[in-house]
């Protein structure tokens, strides 16, 4: 699979050429009719260029169109990308960095552990695993074995070193069928460029009595009516489609998958999306320094943290649902 080379640090990108952007149907019912929903930009690096969502007519799933073609979405995905990134000094805040990182896996697992059983026979797949911190969560606390699948090779990562790892798209890779007791896809399908078909991979490689969890961004969120193009659940280009609670079990249904149970929070940390919607709409696309912004970030989580202990109840931003096989 070819990229978009990745300019150099410190250079300037230029806007996206039009050739590399296509068309696309929606992912949930596959017409073409669709209404303007709004226009975003790459509010968190800064990267130049404005993207379109529009509403489909039928079904009503909002969705990136044009969306900048498979083979070349690669440069938005590149070192400085926040879930890749290979930063660990921090200055004086490096342990409360480490502590966030660490706390995102603790509450990966806390969401899980309410589902599905783990132990040294239990096998485990992340789609869109990137570093692998949480299989190595799972590995080292379970003894399951471990798989992760990521559009990016990060093979050289520490914590990928006891990962089966595979780079590509996850339904092009061999897993072989009824394998894992476990799969999840945390901030995965939003980004995903045929979700309907990850699914149904998903529901393939799963045992038949076996777990599905997907966390993504909620659409019908306080921080979407909040920030509205400069939310950051919109993270263009990257996130390809954009899921209300509606659209997302319609989406997992559609797939073959029973929904065992529906959250309307997740893992990753709620206040980010009030942290990161401010300095969006403060800065108006000239992307955020996170070396920079985790000061205010510590001070704000502090100052939030009476708001936030009521994150469950706020729909603040977060969604996720809970799958299984159907007969």
């Amino acid at each position: 699979m070819t990229t978009v080379a990745t300019p150099a640090p410190g250079a300037r990108m230029e806007p996206p050429d039009p050739s590399l952007f296509e068309a696309v149907a929606c992912y949930g019912c596959g017409d073409t009719a669709a209404d303007e929903f709004l226009t975003a930009e790459d509010d968190l690096t800064g990267k130049p260029g404005r993207f379109r969502f529009v509403t489909c007519r039928t079904c009503g799933l909002r969705y990136q169109s044009p969306r900048i073609a498979v083979e070349h979405i690669g440069a938005y995905y590149d070192d400085e990308y926040i879930a890749h990134r290979k930063k660990s000094d921090w200055g004086l805040l490096t342990r409360f960095f480490e502590y966030v990182m660490d706390r995102h896996d603790r509450e990966k697992d806390r969401i899980v552990r309410r589902y599905a059983t783990l132990g040294p026979e239990s096998e485990v797949l992340d789609v869109g695993c990137a570093v692998g911190t949480y299989l190595e969560y799972v590995r080292a606390r379970y003894g399951a074995r471990v798989a992760g699948v990521d559009f990016k090779d990060l093979t050289g990562h520490p914590s990928l070193r006891h990962v089966e790892f595979h780079c590509g798209l996850f339904y092009e890779q061999e897993l072989g069928a009824d394998r894992f007791d476990l799969v999840t896809m945390w901030h995965f399908l939003e980004h995903d460029y045929d979700p309907l078909r990850t699914l149904r991979t998903a529901r393939r490689v799963m045992k038949p009595d076996g777990r599905l969890v997907i966390e993504v961004p909620r659409l019908d969120s306080l921080t979407f009516r909040l920030f509205r193009e400069r939310w950051p659940g919109l993270q263009a280009p990257q996130h390809t489609a954009l899921y209300d609670r509606a659209a997302l079990v319609r989406m997992v249904e559609k797939a073959g998958l029973e929904v065992v149970d529906y959250l309307p929070y997740g893992a990753f940390p709620a206040f980010f999306y009030l942290f990161a919607g401010a300095g969006f709409k403060l800065l108006k696309g000239k992307g955020l320094n996170l070396s920079r912004a985790i000061y205010p970030y510590f001070v704000g989580q502090l100052l939030f943290a009476p708001v936030l202990a009521f994150e469950k109840q706020l729909n603040l931003a977060m969604q996720t649902v809970v799958c299984r096989r159907t007969a």
